[in-house]
C-alpha cells in the first residue's frame, strides 16, 4: 500500500482577524487540498477557537469545499501569553507523533519549532515570508531557522530581495509565490447609485479610494500622505472626493488631520465594510490609491484591478509586483508629495501616459492571468513537487 502524504500547515489564524496573511493562508489550504486531495492535511491554528477537526465554516465560502482529509487543531481558547507556549508544544508533539512529509508555515515566527523538528526527526519545512515580519530580523534563533529552511516562499520580489540581502540567503533558497485573490468576488460595474446617494456624491464626481487598516503601526500605508496633498489636487479638480475604508486605532488621528486641514467636505471615513459590500466601493471610485512604502504585496491592488480601476501604488515595496512594474498601474515615489499629486491629477483628468489604466476589462484580465488562483496553484505545485508526490 502506498504511503499517505502527510502535510502540516501552521497558521496564525483564519477567522478571528482578517489581513494579508489570513487571506493567503486560506487560499493556500484550498490549493494544497486541490493538488493533493488524498493527502492527510493537518491545519494548526494559533489564535482561532474553532472546534478541533472542523475546517468548514458555513459563513465563509473559502472553506465550503474543504471537507475531507483535513484535521484542524485550534489553540485560541488558551489565554495569552500561555497560548504561545501551548501552541509551540502542540506543534512539536503532533509532528513527532505524525511525522509529516512536509511542514508549511504562513508566519516566520514558527520557524524555530520547525528547526527543532528538523534536527530531531529530519522534517522538511517551508516558510512563507509576507512583509514587515520578514524585514530586519535580529533574533539569532529565527535567523538560523530561516537559513536552515528547505525553502522560503516570499509573496513579492521585494520581500524576497530584502530577505536575501539582510539574512545572507541564497537566491535559490527564497522563491516568489505571489498573493492571489478570488476573481469572482470582484466585478466591473457602474458607480452604485445607493452609495452616491449615501455620501451625497454625483456620478461624474472624481472619487479616490483607499482600503486599509487604520493602524498606528501601519501609517506607512500612505493615507495620511494623500490627506496632505488633497488641497493641491483640489486646485485642479475642485470637487474631488477621497473615501477611506477601514478601521483601527489610527482613526482619531486621521480624523484630527481632516479637521485641521478643513477637509471635512471632501474626505469621508466610512469605517469597516464587509467583503460582500466592498466591491461596490471599488466600483464607486475613479482611482484606487495607496502610496505605501512598506507593503509586502497588497491584495487590495488586485481587488481594485479586478474591478477595472486605475491603481496607484508606491515604487519602494511590494506594490511594484502587484502592478507588474507599472505595466498595469501607476507607480510613484511615496516620499514625494508633489509626484503623488501630479500623478493623481493626471489619472483623474484622463491624461496619464499609461493608457492601459483606462481599459477596465484589460486590467481585470491581466490581474486574473498574473495573480488568479489558477496561476497561484500552478506555481505552488511546481515548488511542492520537490517535496511531495501526488
Amino acid at each position: 500500500m502506498a504511503k499517505v502524504t502527510n502535510i502540516h500547515l501552521w497558521v496564525p489564524e483564519l477567522f478571528c482577524t482578517k489581513g494579508g496573511i489570513q487571506v493567503f493562508s486560506s487560499f493556500l489550504i484550498q490549493a494544497i487540498h486541490s493538488l493533493y486531495p488524498y493527502a492527510k492535511l493537518s491545519v494548526l491554528l494559533k489564535n482561532d477557537s474553532l472546534i478541533v477537526g472542523q475546517i468548514v465554516k458555513q459563513d465563509d465560502d473559502r472553506f465550503l469545499n474543504i471537507q475531507t482529509n483535513v484535521q484542524t487543531y485550534c489553540s485560541g481558547k488558551v489565554n495569552s501569553p500561555l497560548r504561545t507556549i501551548f501552541f509551540g508544544l502542540r506543534l512539536l508533539s503532533l509532528a513527532i507523533a505524525q511525522k509529516p512529509s512536509l511542514i508549511i508555515m504562513t508566519h516566520l515566527n514558527f520557524a524555530p519549532i520547525a528547526l527543532i523538528l528538523q534536527k530531531l526527526i529530519g522534517t522538511k519545512y517551508i516558510a512563507i515570508a509576507h512583509g514587515v515580519e520578514a524585514w530586519n530580523i535580529q533574533k539569532p534563533l529565527l535567523k538560523k531557522s530561516l537559513q536552515s529552511a528547505d525553502l522560503i516562499l516570499a509573496v513579492s520580489s521585494f520581500t524576497r530581495d530584502r530577505l536575501c540581502q539582510e539574512q545572507n540567503l541564497l537566491a535559490d533558497q527564497v522563491r516568489v509565490l505571489h498573493n492571489t485573490f478570488d476573481a469572482q468576488a470582484w466585478k466591473i460595474a457602474p458607480k452604485p447609485q445607493y452609495l452616491l446617494e449615501k455620501y451625497g456624491l454625483s456620478a461624474d464626481q472624481k472619487i479616490i479610494l483607499t482600503v486599509s487598516r487604520l493602524s498606528a503601526s501601519e501609517q506607512y500605508k500612505g493615507y495620511d500622505r494623500l490627506l496632505e496633498i488633497m488641497p493641491i489636487i483640489r486646485q485642479s479638480i475642485p470637487d474631488v472626493h477621497y473615501i477611506i475604508v477601514g478601521k483601527g486605532d489610527d482613526h482619531d488621528r486621521i480624523e484630527q488631520i481632516i479637521k485641521q486641514n478643513n477637509l471635512q467636505n471632501c474626505v469621508t471615513l466610512v469605517g469597516f465594510i464587509p467583503d460582500e459590500h466592498l466591491c461596490d466601493y471599488y466600483n464607486l471610485c475613479d482611482l484606487f490609491a495607496m502610496p505605501s512604502k512598506r507593503e509586502g504585496f497588497g491584495i487590495v491592488y488586485l481587488e481594485a484591478l479586478a474591478c477595472g480601476k486605475p491603481v496607484l501604488g508606491g515604487n519602494l515595496d511590494g506594490a511594484v509586483d502587484a502592478l507588474c512594474h507599472g505595466e498595469i498601474g501607476v507607480l510613484i515615489n511615496p516620499d514625494n508629495p508633489d509626484e503623488i499629486a501630479e500623478a493623481i491629477i493626471k489619472v483623474l483628468s484622463g491624461r496619464h501616459e499609461n493608457r492601459v489604466i483606462y481599459q477596465p476589462e484589460f486590467l481585470r484580465q491581466q490581474a486574473i492571468a498574473t495573480f488568479g488562483f489558477e496561476h497561484f496553484q500552478k506555481t505552488l505545485s511546481y515548488y511542492l513537487s520537490r517535496f511531495l508526490e501526488k
